[in-house]
């Protein structure tokens, strides 16, 4: 017969680890509408501020900002690029791109120093828009790209900014394609966002 402590330990553990596999799926759960930027700013209370934040701090729109997380991770926080196969051999993933900005190893450590935002975190939303404000002022540092031209941000974040400055996109019409719908998305977001803005600076949702 078990004895009575044991079961309380058991049920501890138990609760233990579903309360942290709750707070994993909250913090990187992506919103029900990714489509509708109001919605994403109402569902989650914080980024709304976050993603103002950032865009005052480095002078890209949110919406721009916001296409871009869009269209590398759905929002989704823990994201990874699939594994790679060859037959039955796993070959690993085709990059260390990881978190909303998919941001690279390298490139992260480069925002990292650049900053002097330790503690920094890929898969925090906080970091991830700031890096993407970041990339963006950079690219208009490094590659004179308007803050708010998505079409070219988007093929800089994807080429690098050494790559843009080479135009390796030049031959790559399935980028093209892609930083157009980016762009669009921009759009989309803007227009959305001109309609409640208001409501969420003051806190009111609708």
């Amino acid at each position: 017969m078990k004895h009575p402590w044991l079961h309380h330990k058991a049920l501890q553990a138990s609760f233990i680890v579903f309360f942290c596999a709750f707070l994993s799926g909250c913090a990187t759960s992506p919103p029900k509408k990714v489509n509708d930027l109001c919605s994403i700013f109402r569902e989650k209370d914080d980024w709304h501020e976050e993603a103002v934040d950032t865009a005052k701090k480095w002078g890209t729109e949110v919406p721009v900002l916001m296409a871009i997380m869009h269209q590398e991770s759905k929002f989704i926080g823990d994201n990874k690029p699939e594994f790679e196969w060859f037959l039955f051999i796993p070959l690993g993933r085709a990059s260390s791109a990881y978190g909303y900005a998919q941001a690279l190893d390298e490139t992260w450590d480069t925002y990292i120093r650049a900053t002097g935002n330790r503690g920094a975190d890929r898969d925090d939303f906080d970091d991830a828009i700031d890096f993407i404000g970041w990339y963006s002022s950079e690219s208009y540092r490094r590659n004179k790209i308007r803050r708010n031209d998505t079409y070219h941000l988007y093929l800089a974040y994807h080429e690098g900014h050494g790559g843009f400055e080479r135009r390796s996109f030049k031959n790559k019409q399935w980028l093209k394609n892609i930083a157009k719908k980016v762009s669009g998305k921009s759009i989309q977001y803007r227009r959305q966002y001109n309609k409640c803005k208001d409501s969420l600076d003051s806190g009111w949702f609708w």
